[in-house]
């Protein structure tokens, strides 16, 4: 079992505004698990603003340490200017689950390339700034097979390493199933082999 990463995800949804050169820039950014939530995300803030010209968005949809669920959209701007440096940001910041438009009613200036960047940029920066973040562990699923008189030994290490016991059965030995932080998975082996004199089996369960 390798040991997981733990990281921060947003718990509300933050809205902030910008006006550059007569331009308004509106980043939205909340919370999205996995993609589909991240594109139901993105349409809400669609139907909030439906007269706007832009709804240029970036998603890290997930473990931010895993790059395959992340998205981007540049939304009608010059490819480059805005999906792809807002999701710079956000794999930046090291934040999961994160999904951000940025909705922008032209003003009748043109930016410019690098103006773009920066203004896209710099609005999911304020945004994050302001948003509110909570620690997240992953979790492992395991079963441990142990004999009866080291059920309570192992109940009090289980307790101790905050590994939840999701479900108990009782054949001819003891059957536990847990959920363990993956940060703690290395750390829960061990105790249980040195607990039960390695007379406890434990099995990670995958998929």
């Amino acid at each position: 079992m390798s040991q997981g990463h733990s990281y921060k995800i947003p718990v509300n949804i933050i809205c902030v505004e910008q006006e550059i050169k007569r331009s308004r820039f509106i980043a939205t950014v909340g919370r999205a698990p996995d993609k589909q939530m991240a594109c139901a995300f993105i349409e809400k803030v669609r139907t909030t603003y439906p007269d706007a010209r832009h709804h240029c968005w970036a998603y890290v949809a997930g473990n931010p340490f895993d790059t395959v669920q992340v998205g981007m959209s540049d939304d009608g701007e010059p490819q480059g200017t805005a999906g792809k440096p807002m999701l710079n940001i956000l794999q930046h910041s090291k934040i999961g689950e994160i999904v951000a438009v940025v909705t922008r009613y032209f003003g009748g200036i043109k930016l410019g390339t690098g103006g773009l960047v920066r203004a896209y940029s710099s609005s999911v920066q304020m945004a994050l700034q302001k948003l509110l973040l909570v620690e997240f562990v992953a979790m492992a699923a395991a079963q441990i097979n142990l004999p009866f008189p080291f059920e309570n030994r192992i109940r009090r290490v289980l307790e101790n390493l905050k590994v939840n016991i999701a479900e108990v059965k009782y054949t001819d030995q003891v059957i536990l199933f847990v959920e363990c932080p993956t940060n703690m998975g290395i750390t829960l082996e061990q105790q249980i082999g040195n607990h039960t004199q390695g007379q406890a089996h434990l099995f990670w369960m995958t998929g």
